[in-house]
C-alpha cells in the first residue's frame, strides 16, 4: 500500500512537472489606457489564478526590447514592434486584441504647425525612436513638408518626456506621445497638434504577442486571460468609475475626468466582427490567423 501511494505521489508530481500550464506566463506591458483591462485583472487578482504576472516597462522599446532578451513570454505593444521583432521571430504573432487607438497617439509641441513648417531653425523632438512614435513622426514631417534634415531626435522614455516643460519657448519643441502622458504635457505648456483621430491617417493597433510555439503550449492560459480581458472591457464600458478605481495607480496620476476622456481617445476591438477593420489589418499586413 505503501508503495502505491508513492507511485502515485510520484505520478502527480511528474504530471505536474509536465504541465505547461503550471509555468508562471510574463508579459511586458506599458501603462497605456487599452492595456488597463490586464491591470484591473491584476487587482482583481484574476491573473494569480491562471500563474500570469505583469512587468511593468516604461516604453514600447523597453517593451521589446525586454521581450526580445527573452525576460518575457509575451508583450504588449502595436504592429510596429511586431513587424520589427518579426524579422528575427519568423512565428511571432498577435493572439489577443485590446484597442485601436482613434486620439490616443499624439503629437504635441510648444508652436504651432504653421511655425514649425515656415522656420528654419533645428526642431527638437523627443519620442521613443523604437516604437509607433517614430511612424507617428515620418507621418508628419512628409505630411508637412518639414525637411528632415531640420530634425533632433531625442530618444527618451514617457516617463521622462512627460517630465518635459516649455521652459525655452524660443526652442522648436515636438513631442510624440500617448495618453496618460498627454495630460500631463498639456499643463507644462505644450499643446496637442495632431492625433489619430485628428489629421494623422495611422492605424494603430495595440494586441498582445507571442511565438507560435508559446501559445501552443500555454494556449489554456492564453484563452483564460482573454476571457478575463473580456470581462475587464465589459466592465469598463459599463461602470467605467469602479473600473478606474481599480487601476487609477497605473495611469500616472490621471484624474477620473481625464480617464473617461482618454476612453473616447480609442475604441476596443476585442470583440468585433467589422468587416472594415478586418479590411484595415490587412492592409497593414496585420496577422488574424492566431487570434483568440
Amino acid at each position: 500500500m505503501r508503495l502505491f501511494v508513492l507511485s502515485l505521489l510520484a505520478l502527480l508530481f511528474f504530471s505536474a512537472c509536465n504541465n505547461p500550464n503550471e509555468k508562471q506566463l510574463k508579459i511586458s506591458v506599458t501603462t497605456w489606457i487599452g492595456y488597463s483591462p490586464l491591470f484591473y485583472a491584476k487587482e482583481k487578482g484574476w491573473l494569480d489564478d491562471i500563474n500570469v504576472k505583469l512587468i511593468n516597462v516604461v516604453s514600447l522599446g523597453e517593451n521589446m526590447y525586454l521581450y526580445q532578451a527573452g525576460n518575457s513570454d509575451a508583450y504588449c505593444g502595436t504592429q510596429y514592434e511586431h513587424s520589427i521583432l518579426k524579422q528575427d521571430i519568423p512565428s511571432l504573432v498577435p493572439v489577443i486584441l485590446f484597442d485601436r487607438s482613434n486620439g490616443g497617439d499624439i503629437i504635441m509641441g510648444n508652436h504651432s504647425i504653421q511655425t514649425f513648417q515656415q522656420s528654419r531653425e533645428k526642431i527638437h523632438v523627443y519620442l521613443e525612436m523604437d516604437s509607433i512614435n517614430y511612424t507617428l513622426l515620418q507621418d508628419f514631417i512628409h505630411g508637412y513638408d518639414i525637411d528632415e534634415n531640420r530634425i533632433v531626435y531625442i530618444d527618451r522614455d514617457q516617463a521622462e518626456i512627460s517630465s518635459l516643460h516649455n521652459k525655452e519657448p524660443e526652442k522648436l519643441v515636438l513631442i510624440i506621445t500617448y495618453i496618460p502622458f498627454d495630460s500631463k504635457l498639456s499643463k507644462q505648456g505644450f499643446t496637442e497638434l495632431l492625433s489619430t483621430k485628428n489629421g494623422l491617417d495611422i492605424f494603430v493597433i495595440d494586441a498582445l504577442y507571442t511565438r507560435k510555439e508559446e501559445l501552443h503550449l500555454h494556449r489554456k492560459q492564453f484563452t483564460a486571460l482573454k476571457q478575463m480581458t473580456d470581462k475587464a472591457i465589459q466592465v469598463v464600458k459599463q461602470d467605467p468609475r469602479a473600473f478606474y478605481e481599480t487601476i487609477k495607480s497605473y495611469m500616472n496620476t490621471m484624474s477620473y475626468s481625464e480617464f473617461e476622456s482618454a476612453l473616447d481617445d480609442i475604441i476596443w476591438i476585442n470583440q468585433t466582427s467589422d468587416e472594415k477593420l478586418k479590411e484595415r489589418m490587412q492592409q497593414a499586413s496585420f496577422p488574424m490567423d492566431s487570434l483568440l
